[in-house]
Protein backbone atom coordinates (compact mmCIF):
# COMPACT_ATOMS: atom_id res chain seq x y z
CA UNK A 1 0.00 0.00 0.00
CA UNK A 2 3.05 2.29 0.02
CA UNK A 3 2.09 3.92 -3.27
CA UNK A 4 -1.64 4.19 -2.61
CA UNK A 5 -2.88 7.75 -2.17
CA UNK A 6 -6.50 7.89 -1.01
CA UNK A 7 -6.87 11.58 -1.85
CA UNK A 8 -5.52 11.07 -5.36
CA UNK A 9 -7.72 8.03 -5.91
CA UNK A 10 -10.80 9.92 -4.74
CA UNK A 11 -9.96 12.91 -6.95
CA UNK A 12 -9.51 10.57 -9.94
CA UNK A 13 -12.86 8.95 -9.23
CA UNK A 14 -14.65 12.31 -9.12
CA UNK A 15 -12.90 13.43 -12.32
CA UNK A 16 -13.95 10.24 -14.09
CA UNK A 17 -17.52 10.56 -12.83
CA UNK A 18 -17.64 14.21 -13.96
CA UNK A 19 -16.45 13.27 -17.47
CA UNK A 20 -19.01 10.46 -17.82
CA UNK A 21 -21.78 12.72 -16.51
CA UNK A 22 -20.77 15.36 -19.05
CA UNK A 23 -21.27 12.81 -21.83
CA UNK A 24 -24.75 11.97 -20.55
CA UNK A 25 -25.71 15.64 -20.12
CA UNK A 26 -24.60 16.42 -23.67
CA UNK A 27 -27.16 14.01 -25.15
CA UNK A 28 -30.01 13.99 -22.61
CA UNK A 29 -33.41 14.74 -24.15
CA UNK A 30 -37.04 15.09 -23.11
CA UNK A 31 -37.66 11.34 -23.12
CA UNK A 32 -36.43 10.81 -19.56
CA UNK A 33 -34.90 12.64 -16.62
CA UNK A 34 -31.79 11.55 -14.73
CA UNK A 35 -31.77 11.58 -10.94
CA UNK A 36 -28.59 11.16 -8.90
CA UNK A 37 -29.22 10.47 -5.23
CA UNK A 38 -26.56 11.22 -2.66
CA UNK A 39 -26.82 8.85 0.26
CA UNK A 40 -24.69 9.58 3.29
CA UNK A 41 -22.40 6.85 4.75
CA UNK A 42 -24.96 6.44 7.57
CA UNK A 43 -27.63 5.58 5.02
CA UNK A 44 -29.69 8.75 5.51
CA UNK A 45 -31.44 10.09 2.43
CA UNK A 46 -29.80 13.33 1.33
CA UNK A 47 -30.81 15.90 -1.31
CA UNK A 48 -30.49 14.79 -4.92
CA UNK A 49 -29.84 16.23 -8.37
CA UNK A 50 -32.38 15.91 -11.18
CA UNK A 51 -31.29 16.53 -14.77
CA UNK A 52 -33.76 17.20 -17.57
CA UNK A 53 -33.98 18.77 -21.01
CA UNK A 54 -36.93 21.20 -21.00
CA UNK A 55 -36.11 22.48 -24.48
CA UNK A 56 -34.03 21.41 -27.46
CA UNK A 57 -30.28 21.58 -26.76
CA UNK A 58 -30.98 22.86 -23.23
CA UNK A 59 -30.12 21.02 -20.01
CA UNK A 60 -31.52 21.86 -16.60
CA UNK A 61 -30.43 20.57 -13.21
CA UNK A 62 -32.28 21.06 -9.93
CA UNK A 63 -30.84 20.37 -6.49
CA UNK A 64 -33.97 18.92 -4.93
CA UNK A 65 -34.21 19.06 -1.15
CA UNK A 66 -31.78 21.93 -0.70
CA UNK A 67 -34.10 24.77 0.42
CA UNK A 68 -32.93 28.35 0.70
CA UNK A 69 -34.76 29.27 3.89
CA UNK A 70 -35.39 27.93 7.40
CA UNK A 71 -35.60 24.22 8.00
CA UNK A 72 -32.70 23.43 5.69
CA UNK A 73 -30.44 20.54 6.63
CA UNK A 74 -27.56 22.53 5.21
CA UNK A 75 -25.70 25.25 7.08
CA UNK A 76 -25.92 28.84 5.90
CA UNK A 77 -22.35 28.65 4.61
CA UNK A 78 -23.28 25.71 2.39
CA UNK A 79 -26.29 27.51 1.01
CA UNK A 80 -24.10 30.52 0.27
CA UNK A 81 -21.65 28.20 -1.47
CA UNK A 82 -24.43 27.08 -3.83
CA UNK A 83 -24.92 30.67 -4.98
CA UNK A 84 -21.17 31.30 -5.18
CA UNK A 85 -20.73 28.26 -7.40
CA UNK A 86 -23.27 29.67 -9.85
CA UNK A 87 -26.50 27.94 -8.83
CA UNK A 88 -29.63 30.07 -8.97
CA UNK A 89 -31.94 30.31 -5.98
CA UNK A 90 -35.53 29.01 -5.98
CA UNK A 91 -37.96 31.19 -7.89
CA UNK A 92 -41.71 31.56 -8.30
CA UNK A 93 -41.42 33.44 -11.59
CA UNK A 94 -40.30 32.56 -15.08
CA UNK A 95 -41.36 29.67 -17.32
CA UNK A 96 -40.15 27.02 -14.86
CA UNK A 97 -40.77 28.06 -11.22
CA UNK A 98 -39.14 25.81 -8.65
CA UNK A 99 -38.49 25.57 -4.93
CA UNK A 100 -35.03 24.11 -5.57
CA UNK A 101 -31.65 25.57 -6.50
CA UNK A 102 -31.24 25.25 -10.26
CA UNK A 103 -29.03 25.84 -13.28
CA UNK A 104 -29.72 25.85 -17.01
CA UNK A 105 -27.24 25.87 -19.84
CA UNK A 106 -26.70 24.77 -23.41
CA UNK A 107 -25.77 21.14 -23.91
CA UNK A 108 -22.64 22.49 -25.60
CA UNK A 109 -21.60 23.51 -22.07
CA UNK A 110 -22.17 20.04 -20.59
CA UNK A 111 -18.71 20.11 -18.97
CA UNK A 112 -19.69 23.20 -16.98
CA UNK A 113 -22.98 21.62 -15.88
CA UNK A 114 -21.33 18.37 -14.82
CA UNK A 115 -18.62 20.32 -12.99
CA UNK A 116 -21.22 22.29 -11.03
CA UNK A 117 -23.07 19.07 -10.22
CA UNK A 118 -19.93 17.40 -8.91
CA UNK A 119 -19.06 20.50 -6.87
CA UNK A 120 -22.44 20.33 -5.13
CA UNK A 121 -22.28 16.60 -4.50
CA UNK A 122 -18.70 16.61 -3.26
CA UNK A 123 -18.13 20.02 -1.68
CA UNK A 124 -21.58 21.14 -0.53
CA UNK A 125 -23.42 17.91 0.25
CA UNK A 126 -20.25 16.20 1.44
CA UNK A 127 -20.52 12.96 -0.55
CA UNK A 128 -17.13 11.35 0.16
CA UNK A 129 -16.79 9.36 -3.08
CA UNK A 130 -18.83 8.60 -6.22
CA UNK A 131 -19.47 5.07 -4.92
CA UNK A 132 -21.98 6.68 -2.54
CA UNK A 133 -24.07 7.96 -5.45
CA UNK A 134 -27.10 6.18 -6.85
CA UNK A 135 -28.08 7.23 -10.39
CA UNK A 136 -31.57 5.94 -11.18
CA UNK A 137 -31.13 5.77 -14.95
CA UNK A 138 -28.12 5.46 -17.24
CA UNK A 139 -26.31 4.08 -14.23
CA UNK A 140 -24.13 1.86 -16.36
CA UNK A 141 -22.86 4.95 -18.19
CA UNK A 142 -22.04 6.83 -15.00
CA UNK A 143 -20.42 3.84 -13.30
CA UNK A 144 -18.42 2.60 -16.26
CA UNK A 145 -18.71 -0.03 -18.96
CA UNK A 146 -19.83 -3.56 -18.24
CA UNK A 147 -16.93 -6.01 -18.23
CA UNK A 148 -16.51 -8.05 -21.37
CA UNK A 149 -17.37 -11.74 -21.19
CA UNK A 150 -15.19 -12.59 -24.17
CA UNK A 151 -12.53 -15.16 -23.34
CA UNK A 152 -13.29 -15.30 -19.62
CA UNK A 153 -14.80 -18.78 -19.62
CA UNK A 154 -11.59 -20.09 -21.18
CA UNK A 155 -9.30 -18.02 -18.96
CA UNK A 156 -6.06 -19.77 -18.13
CA UNK A 157 -5.84 -20.99 -14.50
CA UNK A 158 -2.83 -18.66 -14.17
CA UNK A 159 -4.19 -15.42 -15.70
CA UNK A 160 -2.18 -12.30 -16.35
CA UNK A 161 -3.20 -9.01 -14.71
CA UNK A 162 -5.49 -7.97 -17.55
CA UNK A 163 -7.37 -11.26 -17.42
CA UNK A 164 -7.53 -11.11 -13.64
CA UNK A 165 -8.94 -7.56 -13.75
CA UNK A 166 -11.67 -8.76 -16.09
CA UNK A 167 -12.52 -11.69 -13.82
CA UNK A 168 -12.64 -9.42 -10.77
CA UNK A 169 -14.81 -6.85 -12.56
CA UNK A 170 -17.23 -9.54 -13.67
CA UNK A 171 -17.57 -10.91 -10.13
CA UNK A 172 -18.01 -7.47 -8.54
CA UNK A 173 -20.64 -6.64 -11.17
CA UNK A 174 -22.47 -9.84 -10.29
CA UNK A 175 -22.22 -9.07 -6.55
CA UNK A 176 -23.41 -5.47 -6.67
CA UNK A 177 -25.42 -5.22 -9.88
CA UNK A 178 -23.23 -2.59 -11.55
CA UNK A 179 -19.68 -2.32 -12.87
CA UNK A 180 -16.96 -1.32 -10.39
CA UNK A 181 -15.24 2.07 -10.57
CA UNK A 182 -11.50 2.13 -11.30
CA UNK A 183 -9.23 5.11 -10.73
CA UNK A 184 -6.29 6.20 -12.86
CA UNK A 185 -4.01 3.69 -11.14
CA UNK A 186 -6.38 0.78 -11.82
CA UNK A 187 -7.59 0.47 -8.22
CA UNK A 188 -11.25 -0.41 -7.76
CA UNK A 189 -13.41 1.46 -5.24
CA UNK A 190 -16.69 0.01 -4.05
CA UNK A 191 -19.11 0.42 -1.19
CA UNK A 192 -20.19 -2.20 1.34
CA UNK A 193 -22.76 -0.70 3.72
CA UNK A 194 -21.14 2.29 5.41
CA UNK A 195 -17.63 1.13 4.47
CA UNK A 196 -15.64 2.03 1.37
CA UNK A 197 -13.24 -0.67 0.21
CA UNK A 198 -10.56 -0.65 -2.46
CA UNK A 199 -9.15 -3.50 -4.52
CA UNK A 200 -6.06 -3.94 -6.65
CA UNK A 201 -4.53 -6.81 -8.55
CA UNK A 202 -0.82 -7.59 -8.63
CA UNK A 203 1.14 -6.99 -11.87
CA UNK A 204 1.91 -10.71 -12.16
CA UNK A 205 -1.77 -11.69 -11.85
CA UNK A 206 -1.17 -13.87 -8.79
CA UNK A 207 -2.92 -11.85 -6.10
CA UNK A 208 -5.95 -9.70 -5.36
CA UNK A 209 -5.64 -7.32 -2.41
CA UNK A 210 -8.74 -5.84 -0.82
CA UNK A 211 -8.04 -2.95 1.54
CA UNK A 212 -9.57 -0.03 3.43
CA UNK A 213 -8.18 3.10 5.02
CA UNK A 214 -9.58 3.01 8.55
CA UNK A 215 -7.68 5.76 10.40
CA UNK A 216 -6.19 9.01 9.13
CA UNK A 217 -3.88 11.65 10.65
CA UNK A 218 -2.35 9.26 13.16
CA UNK A 219 -0.34 10.89 15.96
CA UNK A 220 2.82 9.08 17.05
CA UNK A 221 4.12 6.42 14.68
CA UNK A 222 5.88 4.45 17.42
CA UNK A 223 2.70 4.12 19.47
CA UNK A 224 0.72 3.24 16.34
CA UNK A 225 3.24 0.54 15.37
CA UNK A 226 2.87 -1.09 18.80
CA UNK A 227 -0.94 -1.05 18.64
CA UNK A 228 -0.99 -2.47 15.10
CA UNK A 229 1.55 -5.14 15.97
CA UNK A 230 -0.74 -6.37 18.76
CA UNK A 231 -3.69 -6.38 16.36
CA UNK A 232 -1.74 -8.36 13.76
CA UNK A 233 -0.84 -11.00 16.33
CA UNK A 234 -4.52 -11.50 17.11
CA UNK A 235 -5.95 -11.12 13.60
CA UNK A 236 -6.78 -14.30 11.70
CA UNK A 237 -7.44 -13.10 8.17
CA UNK A 238 -6.50 -9.46 7.86
CA UNK A 239 -3.32 -7.42 8.25
CA UNK A 240 -3.02 -3.88 9.64
CA UNK A 241 -0.44 -1.56 8.09
CA UNK A 242 0.77 1.94 8.93
CA UNK A 243 1.52 3.96 5.79
CA UNK A 244 2.75 7.42 6.68
CA UNK A 245 -0.08 8.81 8.84
CA UNK A 246 -2.80 6.37 7.73
CA UNK A 247 -3.76 2.91 8.93
CA UNK A 248 -4.87 0.40 6.31
CA UNK A 249 -6.42 -3.01 6.87
CA UNK A 250 -5.81 -5.49 4.05
CA UNK A 251 -6.86 -8.96 2.95
CA UNK A 252 -4.79 -10.82 0.34
CA UNK A 253 -6.48 -13.36 -1.94
CA UNK A 254 -4.49 -15.84 -4.05
CA UNK A 255 -5.64 -15.65 -7.68
CA UNK A 256 -4.12 -18.69 -9.35
CA UNK A 257 -6.70 -19.94 -9.94
CA UNK A 258 -9.14 -17.10 -9.35
CA UNK A 259 -12.01 -18.34 -7.15
CA UNK A 260 -14.97 -15.93 -6.90
CA UNK A 261 -15.99 -17.31 -3.49
CA UNK A 262 -12.59 -16.34 -2.09
CA UNK A 263 -13.11 -12.74 -3.21
CA UNK A 264 -16.59 -12.73 -1.68
CA UNK A 265 -15.12 -13.98 1.60
CA UNK A 266 -12.41 -11.30 1.61
CA UNK A 267 -14.91 -8.51 0.96
CA UNK A 268 -17.24 -9.73 3.70
CA UNK A 269 -14.50 -10.15 6.32
CA UNK A 270 -12.73 -6.89 5.52
CA UNK A 271 -15.92 -4.84 5.57
CA UNK A 272 -16.85 -6.28 8.96
CA UNK A 273 -13.41 -5.58 10.39
CA UNK A 274 -13.11 -2.08 8.91
CA UNK A 275 -16.58 -1.04 10.03
CA UNK A 276 -16.17 -2.62 13.45
CA UNK A 277 -12.79 -1.29 14.53
CA UNK A 278 -12.35 2.13 12.92
CA UNK A 279 -13.85 4.28 15.71
CA UNK A 280 -12.00 2.48 18.50
CA UNK A 281 -8.71 2.48 16.62
CA UNK A 282 -9.02 6.17 15.71
CA UNK A 283 -9.52 6.98 19.39
CA UNK A 284 -6.47 4.97 20.44
CA UNK A 285 -4.23 6.55 17.81
CA UNK A 286 -5.65 10.07 18.14
CA UNK A 287 -6.66 10.08 14.50
CA UNK A 288 -9.93 10.20 12.59
CA UNK A 289 -12.03 7.78 10.61
CA UNK A 290 -12.62 8.10 6.87
CA UNK A 291 -16.03 9.70 7.13
CA UNK A 292 -15.48 11.93 10.16
CA UNK A 293 -15.01 15.68 9.86
CA UNK A 294 -11.28 16.45 9.45
CA UNK A 295 -11.76 19.68 11.42
CA UNK A 296 -13.61 18.12 14.35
Amino acid sequence: MDDFDLDRSTADAWAGFRDRLSEVVSIIDDSADLTISAESPSGDQAPFLRFSSPARHLVRCEAVGVPSAGGSRLAAAQLAAMVELGWREPTTSGPRPTDSFWIEDSQDNSERVSGLAVAVLRDVLGVPHPVFLAPDQLGEVLRGALPSEQGLELAHPAPDQQQLDALVDRELTRMYGHPPMRDGEGDVAFRVGSTMLFLRTSPDGQEVTVFAAVVHDVEGRSRAAEVLNDLNVEARWVKFQLVRDRVFVTFSVLARPFVPEHLQHAVRILSEVADGIDDELASKLHGRTTFSDPDS
